[in-house]
């Protein structure tokens, strides 16, 4: 059943106050045509029903056409509302109330955005998409306040898109109580990452670099080596000084380089976000 709202019979109570109570909140709205607060509160509780996309299942029940229902679930006043978990009420509320309280009881027995965001994402990645799930954990990840497993599975994603100071940067924030065998994993990936990062190429350019640092063509180099080895943060910083220093360089190439590394990181990436900014500063 993927509806947000159904009405709610005899023929189907069954399926809709029991079985479907036992995978997610089922709210129940007891209404009548003759009762005026409940046109007042079913345009709301409808609003949120399509709002959270079926996290819980709104069932309208009509007292009038279905008195032995309602009976049943022991309404004596109009509008009633309750919310039935595993086959049992466990919340609810008589009369008309305001969203903000609506809300403020739904968030108690729903999925928390992460743990939503976080599903999505390991659904993604065990379909091989890495890259549409690096977005998801990242916004997992902040908005549960930087929880440790989802850190964890945050910074496994960065390894593989080979973002080794960003997820070194995760994982240092891990504490000692959370450090555990997946950790230890990740930690020992990052390392190996960490001794792998510098092929010859990169180190000779480096040295160049070294030798020379107004070497603009060697940066440049450098920078396309950092960013087809997903170090976008030391490949930008790269661009960035040359293009302070020459907006044109290279037939504005060092400027387009720059722009297709941001638009690579994608929408909402914190880094092309500060780099963005960077960017628009030096121009504006």
């Amino acid at each position: 059943m993927e509806e947000f709202i159904v009405d709610v019979t005899v023929h189907n109570a069954q399926q809709v106050l029991i079985e479907e109570s036992m995978k997610r909140p089922v709210v129940v709205d007891v209404w009548a045509d003759w009762c005026e607060p409940c046109k007042q509160l079913m345009p709301v509780l409808e609003k949120l029903a399509n709002e959270y996309a079926g996290q819980f299942l709104l069932a309208k029940l009509n007292a009038d056409t279905e008195q032995a229902l309602a009976g049943q679930l022991g309404v004596r006043s109009l509008p009633t509302v309750m919310v039935l978990k595993d086959g049992q009420p466990v919340d609810g509320f008589a009369g008309a109330q305001p969203e903000k309280q609506i809300r403020e009881m739904l968030d108690k027995y729903l999925p928390k955005s992460w743990d939503v965001q976080l599903q999505e994402a390991q659904k993604l990645i065990a379909e091989g998409d890495v890259d549409g799930a690096q977005p998801l954990l990242r916004a997992a990840y902040a908005d549960s306040g930087e929880r440790a497993d989802i850190a964890k599975q945050y910074a496994a994603v960065l390894l593989e898109k080979n973002r080794v100071k960003d997820a070194q940067e995760i994982l240092g924030k891990i504490l000692m109580a959370d450090q555990d065998s997946d950790y230890q994993q990740l930690m020992a990936q990052l390392e190996l990452k960490q001794q792998a990062a510098d092929s010859p190429e990169i180190q000779a350019l480096q040295q160049a670099l070294a030798a020379n640092p107004d070497d603009f063509e060697s940066a440049y180099n450098l920078a396309v080596q950092y960013s087809q080895t997903e170090r976008h943060e030391e490949a930008l910083e790269l661009l960035l000084n040359i293009l302070r220093r020459d907006m044109g360089f290279a037939d504005g190439a060092a400027k387009q380089a720059f722009l297709d590394i941001v638009k690579a990181l994608g929408k909402g990436d914190p880094l092309a976000a500060q780099y963005q900014r960077k960017l628009m500063t030096l121009m504006f």
